[in-house]
């Protein structure tokens, strides 16, 4: 069987892309495929699982030794699981940069193209066979863009995403906006999980010079609620990095989706030290409004420094 699965901390790309990458190989290359995620999922894939009808994918708690495997949505081995370089990777299929350390023990089929999400990739590399998915498949495809575009209001939105976009959305016979707002809704709605949770819930691990850190993202249209808990936050922050030996400090930014701004937590002098460096602000608080910045991927990790 070939495993199926993106990064840890999984959002809807993630998620859904594995499921759609496991439909296409089992309906069209005769592959025994299943899709996994790596962790928790979000408020908003569980509400276009449950919008489209679809099951939610097996938590892989374990990864077999020479297990094959199909990577979607990173090439990041920290994302990964520990024995990631012992598996038998397949194919890669991702939209981020090259990072590097992924090691296998053959060749391997490698798609990362500069465009908004996985799913567009994936759009791509089905060609005409993007005619035969079902109504469930497409509309996890269709979730997958406008999470990752955020409606198209991402900078890292290219025509080619909001065309697929739109074509699905018309073959679904789905009011794009309203169904977009409904997710980001969902997604907005953070109270069932706890302090550390938030951290967790969508972070990548990122280096700054010789540090270390969580770069955390919560995007939300209410970022008052997330803001009224900054105080369990910032505990929160200081119990995972003495849990965590390989991360040095947590950068926290809560993106208001609406207003197209990021406010982030500048809680002690490591991370104001790198909010101001990296955004050229002159911090004098302990939280920073950016305005414009709603993507991690283009705006924020490329621009951190210290």
């Amino acid at each position: 069987m070939i495993n199926v699965f993106g990064h840890k901390s999984p959002d809807t790309d993630a998620t859904c892309s594995a499921l759609i990458w496991a439909w296409y190989l089992n309906e069209h290359t005769g592959a025994d495929a299943q899709a996994f995620v790596l962790g928790e999922l979000n408020t908003e894939t569980k509400f276009v699982l449950n919008h489209w009808g679809v099951t939610a994918p097996a938590l892989l708690e374990t990864l077999a030794e020479d297990a094959q495997v199909v990577i979607v949505d990173t090439n990041n081995p920290q994302e990964l699981p520990a024995n990631i370089n012992e598996a038998q990777v397949l194919q890669i299929i991702d939209h981020h940069k090259l990072v590097g350390g992924l090691e296998t023990a053959g060749p391997v089929d490698i798609t990362m193209r500069p465009l908004a999400c996985t799913a567009t990739v994936m759009h791509d590399l089905m060609g005409e066979k993007a005619t035969t998915m079902p109504h469930e498949i497409a509309g996890l495809m269709l979730s997958c863009i406008l999470s990752d575009t955020l409606a198209f209001r991402s900078p890292t939105t290219t025509p080619h995403d909001k065309d697929v976009a739109e074509k699905l959305a018309a073959t679904l016979e789905i009011d794009l906006s309203a169904y977009a707002d409904k997710m980001f809704a969902a997604k907005s709605d953070v109270s069932e999980f706890s302090d550390k949770g938030l951290i967790t819930l969508d972070s990548k691990k990122y280096d700054v010079g010789d540090k270390n850190f969580r770069v955390s993202v919560l995007e939300t249209t209410t970022p008052e609620t997330v803001l009224e808990r900054k105080d369990g936050i910032v505990a929160a922050i200081a119990d995972l990095i003495a849990e965590e030996k390989d991360v040095d400090e947590v950068l926290f930014f809560i993106v208001d989706i609406l207003n197209e701004k990021a406010t982030v937590l500048t809680y002690n002098d490591l991370t104001t030290q790198v909010v101001e460096a990296s955004f050229g602000v002159t911090v004098e608080s302990d939280t920073e409004v950016l305005p414009g910045i709603v993507s991690r991927k283009k705006q924020i990790l490329p621009a951190l420094k210290m």
